[in-house]
C-alpha cells in the first residue's frame, strides 16, 4: 500500500506540469482567422521555391529564417494567382537587417524580383532609409513601426485599384493606384496578379518569419 501511494502521487505531481505545457504550446498558435489559409506549415518549406544561394533559408523553431547572400523563397503552393487578399505575417529582426515581402509578383531565377510590389522590412538597417511596412519606392514609411528582437504583424491587403499596409493593426500605407499607371521597365510596381515571396537581402541581414497566411477576397 506504500508503494502504491508513492507512485500515485509522484504520477499526479507531473499532472499539472504536462497539462501546463500543453496548454502553453496550444496559447502560442495563432487565433483562429475565418477565411485565412495558412502558407507556411512551421516544418519544411514544403510550397515554397527558393531561387538563387538556397542555403540563405531555412526552418528553425517553427520559423522561416533567412540569413545570407541575396536570395528569394516564393510561394508556390497554389496555381491560382492572388489578386485581391488580406495577407497577415509574423516578423522579427535582428538589429541592421533587411528584408522583404513582395506580392504580385511571380517566380524568377535570381535577381531582384521584377514584378509586383515590396513591403520592406527594416527596423534599423542603416544603408536604406526606407522602414518596415514601406511599399517600397512607392510610398515610403521613414520612422520604424516596431523594435528590433520582438515580433510584430505585417498586414498587406489589396482591394481592386487600393494597396493598405498595416504593422500591429496600424495603418502605416494607404495607396490608392492611378488609372493611368504604367509598369516601370525594371521593377512593376503596377497591381496585378500572382504570388508572394520573401526576401533574404545580405549576409549581414536575419530576419524570422512565422504565420504566414492569407485570405482571398474576390
Amino acid at each position: 500500500m506504500l508503494r502504491f501511494t508513492i507512485l500515485f502521487v509522484a504520477f499526479a505531481g507531473l499532472l499539472p506540469q504536462t497539462t501546463s505545457r500543453a496548454f502553453a504550446q496550444e496559447s502560442s498558435k495563432p487565433d483562429t482567422e475565418a477565411g485565412f489559409v495558412s502558407l507556411f506549415d512551421g516544418k519544411s518549406m514544403n510550397g515554397w521555391k527558393v531561387n538563387e544561394n538556397q542555403a540563405s533559408w531555412k526552418v528553425e523553431n517553427g520559423t522561416l529564417v533567412c540569413n545570407g547572400e541575396r536570395s528569394h523563397i516564393f510561394y508556390v503552393g497554389d496555381d491560382k494567382p492572388f489578386k485581391n487578399f488580406h495577407f497577415k505575417a509574423d516578423v522579427k529582426t535582428e538589429p541592421n537587417s533587411n528584408a522583404g515581402i513582395y506580392f504580385h509578383t511571380k517566380y524568377q531565377d535570381s535577381g531582384w524580383p521584377k514584378y509586383g510590389f515590396e513591403c520592406q522590412v527594416n527596423l534599423s538597417y542603416k544603408s536604406d532609409p526606407r522602414k518596415t511596412s514601406s511599399l517600397y519606392a512607392v510610398k515610403d514609411v521613414l520612422e520604424p513601426a516596431a523594435k528590433d528582437n520582438e515580433w510584430y504583424t505585417q498586414e498587406i491587403i489589396v482591394v481592386g485599384k487600393k494597396i493598405t499596409l498595416k504593422v500591429n493593426g496600424k495603418t502605416l500605407v494607404e495607396y490608392v493606384e492611378p488609372d493611368d499607371q504604367k509598369a516601370g521597365s525594371d521593377f512593376t510596381r503596377k497591381i496585378d496578379e500572382g504570388t508572394f515571396a520573401l526576401q533574404a537581402h545580405d549576409p549581414g541581414s536575419k530576419v524570422y518569419f512565422k504565420n504566414l497566411r492569407v485570405k482571398r477576397l474576390d
